[in-house]
């Protein structure tokens, strides 16, 4: 089975887990409006219960439960791209939206960063960050520097 994938950021939470809580449980979205979406939790509460369901719209069950450290790999983002994009008003008037050609401009860079290659937002300077992944290292490695 393919390894889970986290982010350096949040790889000492999830190493806590493996070590205080059994491992980890994945959580897909059935909401139809939200199909990409996935929740990453604990397998068990601090308490020793099973993890319920982290929103609304996450399946009942999750999609996958990991309890050995090693299915687990941490991927360090490198930035390839940063431009800044334009927004409009969202059809609410409560969220802010990208224009069409600033989102056709996102996805054009993305695509031309290669197949590993995502964006994200710099919400502070409203510019789009086009990111590869740099190095991929298990999970199980950083243990001995968390410690």
């Amino acid at each position: 089975m393919e390894k889970h994938t986290v982010s350096y950021a949040d790889a000492p939470k999830v190493l806590g887990w493996f070590r205080d809580r059994g491992g980890i449980a994945i959580w897909r979205s059935i909401n139809l409006s939200n199909p990409g979406a996935s929740w990453t939790t604990p397998l068990r509460n601090a308490d020793g219960t099973p993890t319920t369901k982290p929103s609304w719209q996450a399946a009942n069950e999750p999609e996958r439960v990991i309890t050995d450290v090693d299915d687990v790999v941490v991927v360090t983002p490198k930035v390839v791209k940063r431009f800044r994009v334009a927004v409009r008003l969202g059809d609410s008037g409560l969220s802010l939206k990208l224009t069409d050609a600033a989102s056709a401009r996102v996805e054009r860079e993305t695509a031309k960063a290669g197949d590993e290659a995502w964006y994200e937002f710099d919400y502070s300077t409203q510019e789009a960050l086009i990111l590869v992944p740099e190095a991929t290292v298990p999970l199980a490695s950083l243990e001995t520097v968390a410690q």
